[in-house]
């Protein structure tokens, strides 16, 4: 089996668990979409929760990577706090869909413990890049800094399940502007 197979079907379960979280995940549905029979998945992932935590896994990677690549093209670190709310709006743009982990996070009693331990992984990561960034925009002391970026974590994840229940991005934009105004997000 061919490595390009593995990662055909992580990148077929990203955007069926985005749509319809872990439990959207079907061996049969994801061999059909990339083409291959649904034993031969078994070969990369022995179980459902196996791939779910590799789909999950590679979903903070690829986020963690990003916010990093944003941070160093960025001019300040405002900036990327302006921007950051983007990544959010782009599952939106894709087919309504939602942040892979923030669905997850809402079957976190139904999920296997190694597909939860890399959902929490997720938060962490945007908790803690928030928190640095913050600091470095001195948006708010150090000692504050954790507490705030849960809350814009929070409050941005929140603003994309209430615009995904509408199919309504423009939802979205307009929580964006009055987390600005309250200044919890940078104006």
């Amino acid at each position: 089996m061919s490595s390009n197979y593995r990662e055909a079907v992580l990148a077929a379960a990203k955007s069926v668990a985005q749509a319809h979280g872990y439990s959207g995940l079907n061996f049969r549905d994801l061999a059909q979409t990339v083409g291959i029979k649904s034993a031969s998945i078994y070969y990369y992932f022995p179980s459902k929760a196996d791939l779910g935590a590799a789909v999950a896994r590679r979903y903070w990677e690829d986020t963690a990577a990003f916010l990093e690549a944003m941070l160093a093209e960025a001019s300040d670190s405002v900036s990327c706090l302006r921007h950051y709310p983007d990544i959010f709006r782009k599952s939106l743009e894709d087919g309504n869909r939602m942040c892979l982990c923030s669905f997850m996070s809402a079957e976190y009693d139904d999920l296997p413990e190694v597909v939860k331990k890399e959902v929490q992984t997720f938060a962490d990561i945007n908790v803690a890049w928030l928190s640095r960034v913050l600091t470095a925009a001195a948006a708010v002391s150090a000692e504050e800094s954790e507490r705030r970026a849960r809350a814009i974590f929070a409050a941005i994840a929140g603003a994309q399940l209430m615009a995904r229940s509408r199919s309504d991005i423009a939802l979205f934009d307009a929580l964006m502007e009055s987390y600005r105004a309250a200044g919890l997000l940078p104006a």
